[in-house]
């Protein structure tokens, strides 16, 4: 009945993503490559954990 303020729980992952990329990308333009790759390893882990709930 109320399921409109439930906050989706993909929508906290999503943003939770596209923050590891923005400072995936700040690492990378400081020249910390070792530090990008991780940051880039833990954005890849979440988006396979977000397209696993968005299956049916």
């Amino acid at each position: 009945m109320f399921n409109f303020f439930r906050k989706d729980p993909i929508k906290k992952l999503e943003k939770q993503y596209q923050q590891l990329l923005e400072e995936a990308m700040q690492l990378q333009r400081k020249g910390d490559i070792k530090a990008y790759a991780q940051k880039m390893d833990e954005a890849e882990q979440l988006l396979k954990t977000i397209e696993e709930q968005k299956k049916p």
